[in-house]
């Protein structure tokens, strides 16, 4: 993991409690202000809490690959979710940049954002059930 500013991860808690309760307008927000404060290096700070915390204890050594089922026919904002948690993984902090550059260039950003907060949700609620 990165070096983040604790704000990060108090961000990444309320773009996951928002979006526990299913509100999206309030998870845009929440990234809106991030930006709003800190630029884009807050976004990628909170997205890098919220890959953190869909992962979970990432074990040492080696390099991982992760399944993702479908995910060449899957949407720009899934396939960016998943090459992201990827490159969270393997600490490419490189793959995770280029990938925060093609969405901002692509103008998805903000949708792939909300497709990882919304998958981070998902994977908590997994592992709750």
């Amino acid at each position: 993991m990165t070096d983040v500013p604790q704000h990060a991860f108090d961000d990444a808690a309320q773009v996951l409690q928002c979006a526990l309760s299913g509100d999206t307008a309030a998870v845009a927000d929440t990234f809106d202000a991030v930006v709003d404060r800190d630029g884009v290096v807050g976004a990628w700070d909170v997205a890098w809490c919220l890959a953190a915390t869909m992962v979970g204890q990432v074990p040492p050594g080696g390099a991982w690959t992760l399944e993702f089922p479908g995910i060449d026919d899957a949407r720009y904002d899934k396939r960016w979710v998943a090459r992201f948690v990827s490159a969270y993984v393997n600490g490419d902090f490189p793959t995770g940049e280029a990938l925060f550059g093609a969405a901002i260039a692509d103008g998805t950003l903000p949708d792939c954002l909300l497709a990882l907060a919304g998958s981070t949700v998902a994977t908590l609620r997994h592992r709750a059930a």
